[in-house]
């Protein structure tokens, strides 16, 4: 007898009527919580970093390890991880992830050396790959009324866009006022409040009936995901010529490429492909991983801009991204309540990339005595919107249509597709931005090089930036908008 096991935004009223939970809101909460935390933890540590610099005396090119240790165990362990969740109960890994990321962030705040730090900063990612789908899958089957999840899947889209932002003044004002430390210490705040309710209000969590952990599928895809963010990080941190960089991309795309041919042939696969060959699903995915790489040059850059450039602190540039931050949550809601029932994720996606390619575009004006109001208030609105609207369809429309046991894998490819994102853009970005400004340099250097000429430089480096994130963006809106349906979500038979 054939049962429905859809959990998407259009499983039809049948299903969204059937035992709702009455704390469901409450819970949202809860993963709102959750959520937010681990979007922060990928932005604030890195206004932390000088001062960690100067506090625990590790040199500049140690540095980068703080952010790659975590990278490379919250890429790498994604996919295991959210097959866990479904193997072991989203509650228990959910819960259990909350505890270990407080844990670890409690170790580097009170770290008193370098290899301290980046040993809690890789067991942050080790317990964010466990926490971060967890939470999702949580919330793809907590809502089945279409109307509800449409708004449930808002508020996650809205923390999950505008995090980053608020990351941004948040380390920005617990560096300025406080110390680098509370950076992690603030994770034990949000963490508290979520594991409470994660015990009194989320529900018993029903197992992946007969599953087994497909033990060759985590060797293999853990091993690639390794190589290709290790791979990525060196060649933004070095360059892709060095055999660290060139060498362990290339066994990371063997590794996945053995990862997809096993997973056709296993009885239990880590991934099943009808996770991530429904066309809608795969469009969810691929799209997240395009935002990704083109958003940092959003945030990075922009941030070097306005203080190197412009001299703005720390606490004076997280305010400046504000408008940005309210842009992308608003779309983000605005988008999965009123746009995503009735037209479905294609027309969002390609408004929203294009809408972020023009963001881009207009932020190529930018000069070394551009004005905020002038040069920068306007893109960083039209960036925020685009952005809300390709984030908050990506959650509702990769998790749509799966079947509960497949709830965690397929919550774990979206943030997959995000890390590896984030992953390329780093070092394609950080890339360019270097060539750019070194041929300008070189290009007009009569003698010397004046403070001036590195300055106007740099902007220059910036700006080249800002043309390929607007190429990136509108590229993903011609590849993502084709792979994806017409019209609304429907439920799967």
């Amino acid at each position: 007898m054939a049962t429905s096991t859809t959990t998407g935004p259009g499983s039809g009223t049948a299903a969204g009527t059937q035992a709702r939970d009455p704390r469901r809101w409450l819970v949202l909460a809860v993963i709102a919580a959750a959520q937010l935390m681990v979007v922060l933890d990928l932005t604030v540590m890195n206004l932390a970093l000088p001062s960690a610099q100067r506090a625990l005396g590790f040199s500049a090119a140690d540095r980068q390890w703080v952010v790659t240790a975590y990278a490379l165990s919250f890429g790498s362990l994604l996919l295991f991880c959210g097959r866990l969740a479904d193997l072991a109960g989203r509650k228990t890994t959910f819960l259990a992830g909350l505890a270990g990321f407080a844990a670890a962030s409690a170790v580097g705040g009170a770290a008193t050396g370098f290899p301290m730090l980046v040993a809690a900063r890789a067991c942050q990612g080790v317990f964010g790959a466990l926490l971060a789908p967890s939470a999702l899958s949580l919330l793809a089957t907590t809502f089945k009324d279409p109307k509800e999840r449409a708004k449930a899947f808002g508020v996650y889209g809205m923390v999950a866009a505008a995090g980053g932002g608020l990351g941004l003044l948040l380390g920005g004002a617990l560096t300025s006022y406080l110390s680098w430390r509370w950076c992690m210490y603030v994770n034990l705040l949000f963490a508290a409040v979520a594991i409470v309710g994660g015990v009194l209000l989320v529900g018993r969590q029903e197992r992946a009936p007969g599953g087994r952990l497909d033990v060759p599928g985590v060797a293999a895809v853990s091993a690639g995901m390794f190589c290709l963010v290790y791979g990525f990080s060196n060649a933004a941190s070095h360059s892709w010529h060095t055999p660290s960089t060139w060498g362990f991309l290339a066994a990371g795309g063997v590794l996945l490429a053995v990862f997809a041919a096993w997973q056709a042939r296993t009885a239990n696969p880590l991934l099943p492909l009808r996770v991530v060959l429904h066309r809608n699903r795969a469009g969810a995915y691929l799209t997240i991983l395009i935002s990704g790489a083109a958003t940092f040059g959003i945030f990075l850059f922009l941030v070097y801009y306005m203080q190197v450039t412009l001299g703005y602190s720390a606490v004076r540039s997280g305010v400046a991204m504000l408008p940005m931050v309210l842009c992308s949550g608003t779309a983000a809601a605005l988008g999965n309540t009123r746009l995503l029932p009735r037209f479905g994720p294609k027309p969002m996606v390609i408004t929203g990339m294009l809408v972020n390619a023009a963001g881009m575009v207009w932020l190529t004006r930018i000069d070394v005595h551009s004005t905020y109001a002038s040069a920068l208030l306007g893109p960083l609105m039209v960036v925020g919107a685009g952005m809300g609207l390709v984030f908050g369809m990506a959650a509702a429309t990769g998790t749509f249509g799966v079947a509960p046991q497949d709830a965690g894998v397929a919550s774990a490819s979206i943030n997959t597709g995000q890390q590896l994102g984030g992953s390329i853009g780093t070092a394609l970005l950080n890339t360019i931005a270097a060539g750019a400004t070194t041929d300008y340099v070189a290009g007009h250097l009569h003698g010397r090089p004046t403070p001036q000429l590195l300055q106007v430089a740099a902007v220059h480096g910036y700006t080249t930036v800002f043309w390929w994130c607007a190429g990136i963006f509108a590229a993903g809106a011609v590849v993502c908008g084709t792979l994806l349906r017409r019209g609304p979500l429907a439920p799967r038979q």
